[in-house]
């Protein structure tokens, strides 16, 4: 773990005990602080308990004691109404960090020669699989790397920095909200487009909280922004003209004069007197699609602005296997291929896979984000049937009806189980595809869950159709 500095001999209090509000109080107990932990759910605190923690009721403290208020990501600061914690601390005049705050003060409080490369990755979607592309970049080119933040363990439960490791962090807008001293060597913000504004107030609110990623950044410090949508244009622009650190604007829609860019699949760098071809990323087998060309336009900038050689950043990209949850096959049975997509929380990030696939059997549902699956309407056509689940079923029922066959299902492995008897009936190359366009919480603790489930019941239709096929 990476021991928290700054706060030793005083009490810091935590609130929310999953996996970043427990990192972030052995982190901060290995640095020398003392913590007082509470969750609002009593599983949470017991599980607490039972690692050996003592608990505070924060609703009964003494607010004056604390030092500052650990805020896991997942609780409301502002919107839509501010935590009754974030109300307590405002009152008391205690500080409001998160675990990335907490990680960032360490880093600068650190001899400069101590101190590790931090490379930084938000947007709307894409950064789970940039995160983990840069991450493999950066261990096959030798670098001690470490990956986590929003993606594998939270960040202040990775080892320990010294000089010469690189973390590569993915940051939601949630723990940008908390962050105010972060101040990445390499800060990548892929794309942006409507999601969280509950959270968020809006999509203003949502634009400046994803913007905090680049608020420290100076000069030797590089910035790599999507130019394909209007609010990275307008932030490229922007942070051009205050010309401070070095930018660098990728697309996966257009050929820029500079920049880095995919065209038909094939990367170019023209951050030098001229265009050079870089890869051919239609024979990159886990990179499939217009969005992953962007994720690999972004994740070799970042390695070249780590100084890693072009070549070799390309070489290894090539070589990246693909991330959990994110269009990945998990089985096929005869020929019915099944791709889990759980990580596309919305309609954005379903587009992507959806636009993958000439036809498909679709599930999806969840809890629906605002606006449903209505953006989705002109990929319906693709859609053989939709096979619906979770909170959000009736919704997408509506939206769907009239223009693609639906079934409620209810049920993960109801809908794994209908969706794969179709399109084994059909007799042909099929697909059945888990791309919710929802988040996971009405039925799962995360979209990691959700994709578990999915990839369980595909095993489960595997195995009894290799027994009937035996008997």
């Amino acid at each position: 773990m990476i021991p928290v500095r700054g706060f030793e001999g005083r009490t810091v209090a935590v609130f929310g005990l999953a996996r970043t509000g427990l990192a972030a109080a052995r982190a901060l107990i290995a640095g020398g602080a003392e913590v007082a932990l509470w969750d609002d759910r009593p599983a949470a605190r017991a599980a607490a308990e039972s690692e050996g923690f003592t608990l505070t009721d924060l609703s009964t403290a003494d607010w004056s004691a604390f030092a500052a208020l650990m805020l896991s990501p997942g609780v409301p600061l502002t919107h839509p109404a501010p935590h009754w914690t974030v109300e307590r601390a405002k009152a008391a005049g205690v500080e409001i960090l998160g675990d990335i705050e907490l990680f960032a003060r360490t880093v600068n409080a650190a001899p400069e020669h101590k101190r590790p490369k931090i490379v930084a990755i938000t947007g709307t979607n894409g950064k789970s699989t940039t995160t983990a592309l840069i991450g493999h970049i950066c261990a096959q080119a030798g670098r001690d790397t470490r990956i986590g933040g929003n993606i594998g363990l939270g960040v202040l439960g990775l080892e320990d920095m010294h000089g010469g490791a690189v973390y590569v962090l993915e940051l939601s807008s949630y723990q940008l909200d908390l962050t105010s001293s972060l101040k990445p060597d390499v800060a990548v913000m892929l794309n942006l487009s409507p999601d969280h504004l509950e959270r968020h107030g809006g999509m203003e609110g949502y634009v400046t909280a994803k913007r905090r990623i680049l608020l420290n950044q100076g000069k030797g410090d590089t910035a790599v922004i999507g130019v394909d949508d209007p609010w990275g244009a307008r932030i490229c622009t922007e942070i051009t003209a205050a010309n401070r650190r070095t930018i660098v604007p990728i697309s996966a829609s257009k050929a820029m004069g500079r920049g880095i860019y995919a065209l038909q699949g094939v990367l170019y760098d023209a951050t030098g007197e001229r265009a050079a071809e870089v890869a051919d990323l239609t024979r990159a087998r886990s990179l499939p699609g217009r969005h992953n060309w962007q994720n690999a336009a972004a994740a070799y900038a970042a390695a070249k602005g780590l100084g890693i050689p072009a070549e070799e950043a390309a070489e290894h990209l090539m070589s990246f296997p693909g991330l959990a949850h994110r269009m990945e096959t998990v089985g096929a049975i005869g020929r019915v291929r099944f791709v889990n997509d759980s990580k596309a929380t919305n309609t954005d990030a379903a587009r992507q896979a959806m636009s993958s696939y000439p036809k498909f059997y679709w599930i999806a549902g969840g809890q629906p984000k605002t606006g449903g699956i209505e953006a989705l309407v002109d990929l319906f056509p693709r859609i053989e049937k939709a096979y619906l689940i979770g909170e959000g079923a009736p919704l997408f029922a509506g939206t769907l009806r009239g223009k693609a066959a639906i079934q409620e299902c209810g049920t993960m492995s109801a809908a794994v189980a209908a969706a794969y008897a179709d399109a084994a009936a059909s007799g042909q190359e099929a697909v059945v595809l888990l791309s919710p366009a929802a988040a996971s919480f009405d039925q799962f603790a995360d979209f990691e869950e959700r994709g578990d489930a999915f990839r369980a019941a595909v095993q489960r239709l595997g195995q009894a159709a290799a027994a009937k096929g035996a008997a």
